[in-house]
């Protein structure tokens, strides 16, 4: 599978509790923190949800 490098490019602050759980569940605390995970669907959906905060790119 393809991996995605997913990076925190937004703050939380003003974000709902629910996009606040969708980056702790990708790994993402901090601004400007990069994370890798493998594409599925479940991921997928996570980064939909906070696509606004995020910078997606196709890893290795």
């Amino acid at each position: 599978m393809a991996k995605l490098k997913i990076t925190q490019v937004r703050s939380r602050i003003g974000a709902t509790a629910r996009q606040k759980k969708n980056l702790d569940a990708l790994g993402l605390r901090k601004m400007h923190q990069t994370v890798e995970h493998e594409d599925s669907a479940i991921i997928m959906g996570m980064i939909e949800k906070v696509k606004h905060l995020v910078k997606v790119e196709a890893g290795k």
